[in-house]
């Protein structure tokens, strides 16, 4: 593949030679993982975003300049390289003056495929659970002994970061499906989880989307691994070479669980490998959902011949990832879980999980949507999948890079409800409405379940919605 660096051979050679690179968004998750990466190599590392957020600040206690006014004044001159998001608008006057004035400028996407050219790579795709089964398969690695160096897309609770570096030159590297950018990774083992409808601002139609997918299992080094959740669509296309399909439960799967219990929010199950069982294995996080994850990175970390023992010490230490599934209070009276939950599927996991779990309680969704073309394109989905809440709070749609676009809002997806309890309100009035509507009225006899759930900046509001919720 064609490298966006002049053909710096390797990753060691590469890395050495930068001396500053400056990140353009790099409060965002994934380019915070490489800004860190560079950080550790001794390379100077500042950036700017927008806003600050308690990403910003602990790169900045780090050790990494961050500022949040675009202004060249603030920004180094001549660093080596410069890292853009696509969520950085084309005529951001930083970014415009680096691309007329030398230094080389790529996408984030360009730099994690020089970070990985030499290294074994388990790289993770799909439209659901990336995330999580990312960061456990990293965690499986690190907890286990095995070591991995790790780029997440969100922060692990065990460790507090979404990167860490280790001496064995393995990369394990969430796969963003969006813009392409998973292309230009090299896989070792490549796990697909989904290929639902997403990015069709990218791919404008699901089958050119599919594609995609087949073409990044294509991708995979000779002698490598394609492990894929059971059932997928164009799963024959994805048996380029060695395949391992993974299921909750279902036993034509290679690997699946079975006998399943549920114990207060903690799941204890068997694993069924082809040749082996790893028995009475205990995740201590919610959701079924994330049993079929475990699932997922245990077929990764066994391909790589790590014990069945190891796997099952490293599953139970697991705590999970931020906005995954995660339990912010979690008591008898209440049940308070933030998730990055932003497509219809996503959104029907989450609430499915938390209604299984806590099945007496009353579950209310307060939901974010994220981009107005993935609400235009998917609003009956989330409807139908909002429906399944006892409640349904929206907030207004949280844009990102996107503009307005004319008929597309909350309401949209509002009116196509067949709920009677839903409403769309402001951000700033969320607090209020938890002090009044939601703890006056609240179910004291069996206790309620509260989720909120968005890619945006709904996770900015959790804080403050613990604060008046703590004490219930």
């Amino acid at each position: 593949m064609n490298s966006p660096f002049g053909g710096l051979p390797g990753n060691e050679a590469a890395v050495n030679r930068l001396r500053e690179v400056y990140f353009l968004g790099i409060g965002g998750i994934g380019m915070s993982a490489i800004a860190r990466f560079f950080h550790t190599k001794g390379v100077k590392v500042s950036g700017y975003d927008k806003t600050s957020t308690a990403l910003t600040k602990e790169l900045e206690a780090e050790g990494i300049v961050v500022h949040y006014e675009e202004n060249m004044e603030l920004a180094p001159k001549n660093p080596d390289l410069v890292v853009y998001t696509p969520a950085i608008p084309a005529e951001h006057a930083e970014l415009v003056y680096y691309r007329q004035h030398g230094p080389k400028v790529v996408k984030r996407s360009d730099v994690l495929q020089l970070i990985t050219e030499s290294s074994f790579n388990i790289c993770i795709a799909g439209t659901h659970g990336k995330t999580t089964i990312t960061t456990m398969i990293a965690h499986l690695l690190r907890d286990s002994g095995f070591g991995c160096n790790a780029f997440l897309g969100g922060i692990s609770v065990n460790y507090g970061t979404n990167f860490w570096g280790s001496e064995r030159n393995v990369c394990v590297v969430e796969a963003d499906e969006y813009d392409r950018s998973f292309l230009k990774l090299d896989p070792s083992i490549a796990v697909i989880t989904a290929m639902d409808p997403d990015h069709l601002d990218i791919y404008g139609t699901a089958e050119a989307m599919e594609q995609a997918f087949i073409d990044f299992a294509g991708k995979v080094k000779d002698g490598g691994l394609v492990i894929g959740k059971f059932g997928l669509k164009k799963s024959k296309e994805l048996k380029t070479q060695r395949y391992m399909s993974y299921s909750l439960q279902n036993e034509s799967a290679d690997i699946y669980a079975a006998n399943i219990k549920m114990m207060n929010g903690s799941y204890e199950f068997d694993v069924m490998l082809k040749d082996t069982m790893i028995s009475d294995v205990k995740l201590n996080m919610g959701g079924m959902h994330n049993v079929e994850n475990a699932i997922a990175a245990i077929a990764a970390a066994s391909s790589l011949g790590i014990e069945g023992e190891k796997i099952k010490s490293a599953v139970e230490s697991f705590r999970g990832v931020k906005r995954r599934f995660e339990y912010i209070i979690k008591n008898d009276r209440l049940v308070l879980i933030d998730d990055y939950a932003h497509h219809p599927e996503e959104l029907r996991a989450l609430i499915t999980g938390a209604k299984t779990l806590f099945s007496q309680k009353k579950c209310t969704v307060v939901f974010q949507p994220h981009l107005y073309s993935r609400t235009r394109d998917l609003a009956d989905g989330f409807a139908e999948v909002l429906d399944l809440a006892d409640e349904t709070i929206l907030l207004p749609i949280y844009p990102a890079r996107e503009l307005p676009i004319p008929g597309v809002s909350s309401e949209m997806i509002l009116e196509k409800m067949n709920s009677g309890h839903k409403q769309v309100i402001e951000k700033d009035k969320l607090e209020t409405w938890a002090q009044t509507d939601f703890k006056e009225k609240m179910n004291r006899e069996f206790g309620e379940v509260l989720i909120t759930a968005g890619a945006g900046d709904i996770d900015m509001l959790v804080e403050p919605l613990k604060n008046v919720l703590k004490d219930i």
